[in-house]
């Protein structure tokens, strides 16, 4: 939020397009074996060899995806290309590709672009993927970014969202709800800003909620650690929209119901804290807020002493008969109709 009087400023009109792409892709490597040719050419190509691909895209656009106030552009490139990941690791897949447009309006320098592509390069290196290609165009208004992920997977390993069984555990990454009360810090410390711009925020105590919003991970290393376990999700999804919205997609999709244990939530301190400290009910915020870029999924009730205690995961509920519905079982053990209230990007 405090900004440079005096950045330096190149025209991208000054490299035109194909210039552009150029510039910002130099820095790209190749790594996968299944990359015969990556940027360079009108397509990519590919060998996945007995594998099977899965594919995914996310487009994050300004102003309704993010606010260029408070997320630094190389935050912003690193954690587009995250979003993605996170979908290919839902699929107990191996993320190995990535394409990104960018579309751009004259306010934003080549500088600028650097930065993003920055960001994109780093997250590019560190989750070893190869970027093969993309699209750069210009916008009317605002900052565009479109990001495709392509993954690889043995057949009898990917995971679908309508697998879990109605005596299957529901287990979770992580903790939740963390990257939700990392945005309202930010927010809140936008409006003092509006309002004295020579304000110095001080956002140490809230370190751990602020990057868990801006610069997230997804979780790669989960497909690694079940197969330690001997362990494999009957369902799986990752969790962009709210743990209750997820939830009611493997609900719906494997026609099964669920309940939720509100004391099985596993909720940071630093988040607890925050939550107290603006007033808001932490449950109902681990449960709609969204961003968490944690996997979600059941597993069969047989591997229960598998993964008891450990660490990485959370028991939080068990699936049941689709006529009992989606429910939130409070720690007053009363049971209460699970909503999905996380985010929706069509809802005004």
């Amino acid at each position: 939020m405090i900004e440079d009087k005096n950045p330096q400023r190149t025209s991208i009109a000054q490299l035109g397009e194909f210039g552009l792409i150029e510039h910002l892709t130099k820095n790209f490597d190749v790594t996968q074996e299944s990359t015969l040719k990556s940027i360079g050419d009108d397509a990519a190509v590919l060998d996945f060899k007995d594998k099977k691909v899965v594919v995914s895209t996310d487009l994050l656009i300004e102003g309704v995806h993010f606010d260029l106030a408070y997320m630094p552009l190389k935050h912003l490139g690193y954690k587009a290309v995250v979003v993605n990941i996170s979908d290919i690791c839902a699929m107990n897949a191996r993320p190995t590709q990535i394409t990104v447009s960018v579309a751009v309006s004259n306010r934003f320098p080549l500088e600028a672009l650097e930065e993003l592509f920055e960001g994109i390069t780093h997250a590019a290196k560190e989750y070893k993927v190869d970027v093969i290609g993309g699209d750069t165009t210009s916008s009317q208004k605002g900052l565009i970014i479109s990001i495709t992920a392509i993954g690889e997977a043995n057949e009898d390993e990917i995971i679908y969202r309508n697998g879990a069984q109605k005596t299957d555990l529901l287990v979770v990454t992580g903790d939740i709800g963390a990257a939700y009360m990392g945005l309202q810090v930010l927010e809140r410390e936008k409006q003092v800003f509006q309002v004295n711009p020579n304000s110095q925020p001080d956002l140490d105590m809230y370190s751990y909620l602020i990057e868990r919003q801006l610069k997230p991970e997804a979780r790669k290393d989960v497909r690694t650690l079940l197969h330690a376990l001997e362990i494999k999700p009957t369902s799986m999804i990752d969790i962009s929209d709210g743990l209750s919205s997820e939830i009611i997609h493997l609900c719906k999709q494997s026609k099964v119901g669920c309940n939720l244990y509100e004391d099985k939530l596993p909720l940071d301190p630093q988040f607890i804290s925050t939550c107290e400290e603006f007033n808001i009910d932490s449950t109902t915020v681990a449960i709609n807020g969204g961003e968490d870029y944690e996997l979600l999924f059941t597993i069969d009730i047989n591997d229960f002493d598998k993964i008891k205690g450990n660490p990485n995961f959370s028991i939080i509920g068990h699936m049941a008969d689709e006529s009992e519905g989606i429910n939130l079982v409070t720690r007053a053990n009363t049971q209460i109709p699970l909503k999905a209230r996380g985010w929706d990007a069509l809802t005004e």
